[in-house]
């Protein structure tokens, strides 16, 4: 068994994500002692960065979920500490969690995703509902876990679900309701993992889906043709390189009226328990929850030991 060092599982935060955080962080922590691993949980409140270097961290496993985690904040920090850590780098976690400026990426990368238009506090509900067929969604531009997303079917409901969405964030994405089947798709050390179907009673796979709803269902592998589920895999791929990410992430998509798939969004630090997705696939193909926090911890490791000539 391979030692790093003192490992520090960084979680919580300040995010509206931080109770899902928390658990993952959990999860995260209690594997790698299970693997005989030198590892602390440190809640990334205000002096977290005084906690790692009381702590002597030599690597830091992120399991921060929404802003500050995802955005790209974190990750400057622990550059500036000279400490590496899990998944993306600063560029990518900006790119990804901004639903906007990601899916012009995606767009220029010849991915498909749906119609959607910014708005702004003083945005004309009149010119939503005359641009946008009825049902369309409406959700915050930096926001994860569905949080603040509404599915809009009458026009009475718009006002709500701008409320909604306004208060995680100052800029709102309405776009276009995408019918269909629902996956996602974990990346892993540039390959793609088996693909997943979600099934909800819910119009999307929205936060009651995911952490409330017992009757949501998850297939893994998905039942599609065979060179329908390589294509999935393959879009899912192509949105994670197109972003640059690095060593993980998870893919979000739908399938339209005709079976063309759309790319919703890329998740760079995925839900991390043992029933979240990402290990879901991974199981999928052999490898335990513990085996997948080790592996990330080990490609953060050495990607420190090629950037110092060691390997």
């Amino acid at each position: 068994m391979k030692n790093y060092g003192k490992i520090a599982v960084l979680a919580g935060g300040p995010s509206s994500e931080r109770e899902i955080s928390l658990k993952s962080g959990r999860a995260v922590y209690e594997a790698l002692k299970r693997k005989k691993q030198d590892v602390d949980f440190v809640d990334a409140d205000n002096d977290f960065c005084e906690k790692l270097k009381s702590i002597g961290a030599d690597v830091v496993f992120i399991a921060l979920h929404g802003k500050f985690g995802e955005d790209g904040s974190v990750q400057a920090i622990l550059e500036e500490l000279n400490l590496p850590y899990t998944g993306s780098e600063i560029k990518s976690s900006r790119l990804a969690i901004d639903k906007a400026a990601s899916r012009e990426v995606f767009l220029t990368s010849g991915l498909k995703v749906p119609r959607y238009k910014i708005i702004k506090r003083d945005t004309e509900i009149r010119d939503i509902l005359e641009e946008f067929e009825k049902p369309f969604v409406v959700k915050p531009q930096y926001e994860g876990s569905s949080i603040g997303l509404s599915i809009v079917g009458d026009s009475a409901g718009v006002d709500a679900a701008l409320n909604t969405a306004f208060s995680y964030s100052d800029r709102v994405i309405v776009e276009e309701y995408i019918h269909g089947r629902e996956f996602t798709v974990g990346v892993l050390e540039e390959r793609p993992l088996p693909v997943i179907e979600i099934e909800t009673r819910h119009d999307v796979y929205d936060f009651n889906a995911k952490y409330m709803d017992e009757e949501t269902k998850y297939i893994v592998p998905a039942i599609l043709g065979e060179d329908e589920y390589r294509d999935v895999q393959r879009y899912a791929l192509k949105a994670h390189q197109a972003l640059g990410c690095r060593d993980f992430s998870r893919v979000d998509m739908r399938t339209g009226r005709h079976g063309e798939m759309y790319i919703l969004e890329v998740n760079t630090i995925p839900g991390m328990t043992e029933r979240s997705l990402l290990p879901k696939a991974a199981l999928a193909v052999g490898i335990s929850f513990g085996d997948l926090c080790m592996k990330l911890v080990d490609l953060a490791c050495k990607r420190r030991r090629a950037e110092n000539g060691e390997i």
